[in-house]
């Protein structure tokens, strides 16, 4: 019996190295891959971070280009003229990029086809996020119909942390044995700043959510 496969949506910050990590340990390091896009972020030091660590793991990367965004959607995570903000009252923040994630498991979708790939993973979630519409889950369910519609194919989206707080996503790298890789490794500040700037929103949450885990683990010992 075959062995089933997996692509991973993977931009090198903490959420989707994670879901590498526990694709590696689910299916075989063989048995996976990764997809990256470079989109014209701000913070594209994530690429650079993606392909040391696909390379460190042995997973096979490809790269792709949809700097096409920039033509057709105006955001802070492309502008560097604007400032990073958070959700304000009944608004998306500003790093929230029209269509990204739909076009993102789009190529994906394309691409896992062409391996004889059904599992795509991506690392949305829905309990700790920025207010971002395309990381809920009946976003992700509708996706998975249309693609499988689209190209007559079985796809299978999995979002292993779309329920998971951030506290319970680093616990979960700690499961796996890289809690310490994936703060050493990964990268999820939005200004691109290495080692984080502190101050965005990604950054925070990041953080709140690590102090909290190890506070958690701390009252266990």
């Amino acid at each position: 019996m075959q062995k089933n496969k997996a692509l991973v949506i993977f931009s090198g910050g903490q959420d989707s190295t994670t879901c590498l990590l526990q694709a590696i340990a689910t299916y075989g390091v063989e048995h996976v891959q990764a997809i990256t896009f470079a989109y014209g972020q701000r913070h594209a030091i994530e690429l650079e971070k993606a392909a040391f660590i696909a390379k460190d793991l042995g997973i096979k990367q490809t790269v792709i280009d949809t700097t096409v965004l920039q033509q057709t959607t105006h955001n802070a995570l492309m502008d560097t003229t604007l400032t990073v903000q958070a959700a304000g009252d009944k608004q998306y923040p500003n790093t929230f990029v029209d269509g990204r994630n739909a076009l993102f498991l789009l190529l994906a979708a394309c691409h896992a086809k062409q391996q004889g790939i059904h599992d795509i993973i991506t690392g949305v979630c829905e309990t700790d996020f920025s207010g971002y519409p395309d990381c809920r889950d009946v976003f992700i369910k509708s996706m998975n119909v249309t693609l499988n519609l689209a190209m007559d194919y079985s796809f299978n989206i999995i979002t292993p942390l779309m329920y998971l707080t951030k506290a319970e996503t680093w616990k979960l790298a700690d499961e796996l044995g890289y809690l310490d890789y994936i703060q050493q490794h990964t990268h999820t500040c939005y200004n691109g700043v290495a080692g984080g700037c502190r101050h965005c929103p990604s950054c925070q949450l990041r953080e709140k959510g690590l102090q909290q885990y190890l506070a958690e683990q701390a009252k266990k010992r």
